[in-house]
């Protein structure tokens, strides 16, 4: 009787350290990948006009979110510039909810740069974070002109097929 109440016991721990095993194996540990087609690195954006954002998003498990920052790089990163009376810095950061899928396409022209953006360089950084919170990054170098030709928008029908306007 003592035997195999020693013997439950010892099932019954293998079984859990087993179980805990399995579970740890199984912690999503790999970031989401990111695939970011525009704006392109070295892209000239037209200030006054909108960004057109394209960039695919992946992971093993399930995605979380992503966020668009663009801050500007006039001296290299200390971020202090002189600017034209008028003129500021253009700065923008938003977040987008992934939650529920693993693969998503995301096409959109939520980024306006206003009228009164401060020409020059500047960094896009598209940060991603999975369910787990494994995060990826992908940064471009930009600039931004008054002279730059304006982006030709293509919108998706249906059938994913483009039109431009």
């Amino acid at each position: 009787m003592k035997a195999l109440k020693i013997y439950s016991i010892l099932t019954i721990f293998l079984a859990f350290t087993f179980a805990s095993c399995e579970k740890e194996e199984a912690a999503d540990t790999t970031s989401p990948v990111i695939q970011l087609d525009e704006p392109e690195d070295g892209d000239e954006l037209l200030i006054g006009a909108g960004v057109h954002f394209e960039c695919d998003f992946s992971d093993d498990v399930m995605l979380g979110s992503y966020l668009i920052e663009i801050h500007n790089n006039f001296d290299g990163h200390s971020h202090s510039t002189t600017v034209r009376s008028g003129e500021e810095p253009f700065f923008f950061k938003k977040s987008y909810d992934l939650s529920g899928f693993r693969n998503k396409h995301e096409h959109h022209h939520d980024i306006v740069i206003p009228e009164n953006a401060a020409p020059g360089n500047y960094h896009l950084v598209v940060y991603c974070t999975d369910e787990a919170g494994n995060q990826s990054l992908v940064a471009r170098e930009i600039v931004l002109s008054h002279d730059a030709e304006e982006h030709h928008h293509h919108d998706h029908d249906e059938d994913g097929e483009e039109h431009e306007h």
